[in-house]
């Protein structure tokens, strides 16, 4: 049994033990659910069900594979790109099977960080936090940056304007400030102080409008596919199809994200493993079928540079500039339902780190009226939106890759522990022929990993080496866990 802890500030006791017992130590699996949704001065609010859910997944995943990161993806392996979405849904697939488990057994906003604290000990779930936080909070500074590009696009198209680079590129882009990044973010931000329930309405209807654009390019852009573009078929052989993989697994990052509204969702433990099941499939079809359309259309080598390809191949095959201006208004809507999807899980996360003590409670701080935690969403959008106008696309997402590829492979792990230590625990969804699948999934995720670049791993080890510093400066003292936990 646990003593609960008065929710003051100021340093925690320390644990009885010596160093080692401090950094494994637990949170029990009863207290997560019992402390969810309380925050700070307020509640979280359970409003959304198994379509809202779902929507958020799909919100914060469809859109940033094909609408941004595919003109880099493609030259790295020529039409077998279709092979890298595969590999890349396939490895996403392992670990959304982990993902579904433990979002119904332990439905909390803390997702991978709160399973890992409920199985592998205090110190993995902060290294796993730390993950998401660069996952998360990384990422919407990468969508936003692609966002800008078809606002470009949108523009020129219709009124023939087009934002100078200097305001629409970072600095080392041939920019000074990217403008328009930061103003997604900051329009998303708007959306998330309103509340939960609020945010998956215009998410829904931004999730809806992404569907019909891509579709609408398929239709399109079916015409223009030549065969002659898909031979040679995988230029650069397995190595090249592995490396893009690892990038593009980079556009499947959303679909966990309904396991962040653990705390908000109406009937968790059913609707979380649908959620997320449901997500990855409608997002992988759709995936691999504008990928195969998009280097039918326009031959590999001409992708290398584009970071709005789908309109520049809208505008080849038809010849009219009207295609790709309503391609460039559907990937606007689009990759601002990813904003605004991914900055509600990144702020969720950080809602639960802090109500462990592991972050400042300010974080945890929730608003009586709206439900949101307010301040948590401003601090968040305000450094997501700098990091947007400052840092170039390409850097940011690989980093997302390897932290999001991290915090996959320690949950496909906490499935494993969890069926040893706790197998009497309902769940409402099992992974199949576990622990064999848990483990292929650590597997891809750590196969993955090893084929980013160095540079990419250098970044991730700096970052963990922060969070170190972090951790044992600040999270280990001031942990709630009480002392005389056993």
């Amino acid at each position: 049994m646990y003593k609960s802890q008065p929710g003051g500030s100021g340093p925690r006791p320390p644990f009885a033990g010596g160093l080692g017992t401090r950094l494994m130590r637990r949170k029990p699996v009863e207290r997560l659910i019992a402390e969810g949704g309380r925050g700070e001065g307020g509640s979280l609010r359970r409003s959304m069900g198994m379509w809202q859910l779902t929507m958020i997944s799909i919100g914060a995943t469809l859109g940033t594979g094909i609408f941004v990161v595919l003109g880099e993806a493609v030259p790295d392996a020529g039409p077998a790109v279709i092979l890298s979405f595969v590999i890349a849904g396939i490895t996403a697939l392992f670990s959304a099977l982990s993902y579904a488990e433990l979002a119904g057994t332990i439905p909390v906003s803390g997702s991978s960080y709160s399973y890992a604290y409920a199985t592998l000990g205090e110190l993995v779930a902060w290294v796993c936090g730390w993950c998401l936080i660069l996952e998360y909070g990384v990422s919407v500074a990468a969508v936003a940056v692609g966002w800008g590009q078809y606002l470009n696009e949108l523009l020129s198209g219709t009124i023939g304007v087009t934002i100078p680079a200097a305001l629409s590129q970072p600095p080392g882009s041939g920019g000074i400030f990217n403008l328009p990044a930061l103003l997604v973010v900051m329009l998303a931000m708007v959306f998330l102080l309103g509340g939960a329930k609020e945010s998956a309405r215009a998410n829904t209807i931004m999730v809806s409008v992404k569907i019909v654009a891509l579709l609408l390019f398929c239709g399109v852009a079916l015409q223009g596919v030549k065969s002659g573009n898909y031979q040679n078929f995988m230029p650069m052989g397995m190595a090249g199809v592995s490396a893009a993989g690892a990038t593009l697994f980079f556009s499947y990052i959303g679909f966990d994200a309904a396991s962040t509204a653990g705390e908000e969702a109406r009937n968790p433990q059913r609707d979380l493993p649908r959620a997320i099941m449901l997500s990855l499939l409608i997002v992988t079809t759709l995936y691999c079928l504008v990928a195969a359309v998009a280097v039918g259309a326009l031959p590999w080598q001409r992708f290398k540079g584009s970071e709005a390809a789908l309109a520049g191949i809208l505008k080849e095959v038809t010849g009219q500039d009207i295609w790709a201006v309503l391609l460039a208004a559907g990937a606007v809507v689009a990759i601002a339902s990813v904003v605004l999807t991914v900055l509600y899980g990144q702020t969720r996360i950080l809602f639960a780190m802090s109500r462990d003590g592991l972050m400042p409670r300010v974080f945890s701080k929730v608003h009586p009226k709206s439900g949101a935690p307010r301040a948590n969403t401003v601090i968040v959008a305000l450094f997501c939106g700098v990091l947007a106008a400052a840092v170039p696309l390409g850097q940011l997402a690989d980093a997302t890759s390897i932290g999001t590829l991290f915090a996959f492979a320690l949950v496909n792990i906490a499935v494993i522990v969890l069926r040893r230590t706790r197998p009497d625990m309902h769940r409402s969804f099992r992974t199949p022929l576990s622990p064999l699948f848990p483990a292929i999934g650590f597997v891809l995720c750590v196969y993955m990993m090893g084929s980013l670049s160095p540079v990419t791993w250098a970044v991730f080890g700096l970052w963990m080496a922060v969070g170190l510093v972090v951790y044992f400066g600040y999270g280990m003292r001031r942990s709630r866990l009480a002392p005389s936990e056993k």
